[in-house]
């Protein structure tokens, strides 16, 4: 069993799902982020939704087979 949940793009910079897991964490995520953008006013909604971000992103790419990093094919 893999222990990454995302998988490299084969150009550009990014990774996408590839287990339950990685599907699971995106869709919380996307939740999360929905729910800040309805849920919370002023300015601590940009707060909130950057820190989400910043969360996910370094999630994604801790879980993600051969890092972040771009790619060119």
């Amino acid at each position: 069993m893999s222990r990454f949940w995302f998988v490299q793009k084969r150009y550009g910079y990014g990774a996408t799902p590839t287990t339950w897991q990685g599907w699971a964490a995106t869709l919380a995520f996307v939740a999360l982020f929905v729910a800040i953008v309805l849920l919370v006013g002023g300015w601590p909604r940009w707060v909130l939704g950057a820190l989400a971000i910043a969360g996910f992103a370094i999630l994604a790419c801790a879980k993600t087979d051969g890092g972040c990093r771009w790619r060119w094919g």
